[in-house]
């Protein structure tokens, strides 16, 4: 196995495990009991208001399943072999995050904590989120599939924001001790845009063509 092969195997790996935390800790919240986790932060005000509630409640669990259906559509043995199934798999993807995930992650970006700082980068996340995947489903409409792949890993880089989001607190905070506050502003911002200086990286080194190459072969 080529050291990128190992590299990609490891990454598919870690951000597979992440998502299956993730459904540990989104069950909890299916008891809509408000005195959980990341609604405890949150004013009785708040969390009293029907486009809050709404929001939340569609925003955890179609971003889960978009984690996880978008990390498959990136493995050449898994397209290659079930091509069908690929392309089913991607159009729940865009319309997930085109109908449900982003409109309900910009709903809740309005009461974000923080104040304007926040409510600011989690508004521009996800309307990056719903560009990028709607034209990344444009291109490939049109069979363009090069730029439907590049697009495409633009459009997951900003999916994984919600994995950047933790990873990047833990380290912020244990790394470097940074306050509560300077943590929380500085990952609203650096988990998505972090990511697609990542992808866009990525995207440089001729690793959206070599995808594609992969998948025709």
């Amino acid at each position: 196995m080529s050291l990128g092969r190992f590299f990609s195997a490891l990454f598919l790996l870690f951000v597979g495990a992440f998502t299956l935390l993730m459904l540990t800790k989104v069950v909890p919240y299916l008891s809509f009991e408000p005195e959980i986790d990341f609604l405890t932060t949150k004013t009785d005000r708040v969390l009293g208001r029907r486009d809050f509630q709404v929001s939340f409640y569609i925003h955890i669990v179609s971003s889960l399943w978009v984690m996880g259906i978008g990390i498959a559509q990136f493995i050449p043995a898994f397209v290659k072999k079930y091509p069908h199934l690929h392309r089913t798999l991607g159009k729940v993807y865009v319309f997930s995050i085109l109908l449900l995930a982003a409109p309900s992650g910009l709903g809740l970006a309005l009461y974000a904590n923080g104040g304007l700082p926040a409510k600011v980068g989690f508004s521009l996340q996800c309307i990056v989120w719903w560009l990028t995947t709607y034209i990344a489903w444009r291109e490939i409409r049109q069979k363009r599939w090069q730029t439907h792949t590049e697009w495409m890993m633009r459009s997951y880089a900003v999916t994984l924001a919600a994995m950047s989001l933790r990873v990047g607190s833990y380290a912020m905070v244990y790394l470097f001790h940074t306050k509560p506050i300077e943590t929380y502003l500085t990952v609203t911002w650096l988990s998505w845009v972090g990511n697609l200086v990542i992808a866009e990286g990525c995207l440089y080194a001729g690793m959206g063509a070599k995808l594609v190459t992969l998948l025709k072969k």
